[in-house]
């Protein structure tokens, strides 16, 4: 029996940067609440509070609030490989049927800086939400493209 979910949202981007500076733009939540959250990626959502622990077993809890709402998106990293591959799990803790996901980023050293592709992986029935899934994901890689430079 595998582990792996059955449904993919697969996005990638190229980075004009090391991979070692994209691997920390996913653990480090100064760097994180000006690319995955916040008005920077949505207008309408402030920051409560990103806190994490990135070790292998470290759990995090990223808390925003969007039209008045609280989201609380919770997970475990069980993989940390630097600079190449982070894997943790994800959900929201108000999502009322419960789902968990599993997130896999791989980056790859390329010409000139490197390429990540972000792999969510997802229990059955998630099939709808692959293209949420990837537009949202797709939006916060473009947005760390923008700005991963200044770091």
């Amino acid at each position: 029996m595998s582990n792996k979910l059955p449904v993919h949202a697969v996005i990638t981007g190229l980075f004009s940067v090391t991979p070692d500076q994209v691997f920390n733009a996913f653990l480090d939540t100064r760097i994180m609440g000006q690319f995955m959250f916040g008005p920077g990626v949505r207008s309408e959502e402030e920051i409560i509070s990103l806190d994490n622990e990135p070790i292998v077993g470290g759990k995090f809890t990223y808390s925003v609030l969007r039209q008045g709402n609280r989201f609380d998106h919770v997970g475990e990293y069980i993989a940390i490989d630097r600079p190449h591959h982070i894997v943790f799990t994800w959900s929201v803790k108000q999502d009322p049927t419960g789902s968990h996901s599993r997130v896999v980023i791989d980056i790859a050293e390329v010409i000139n800086g490197c390429e990540l592709t972000l792999t969510h992986e997802m229990p059955p029935g998630s099939e709808d939400f692959v293209e949420q899934s990837k537009q949202a994901w797709g939006k916060m890689i473009d947005k760390l493209t923008e700005i991963i430079i200044r770091f």
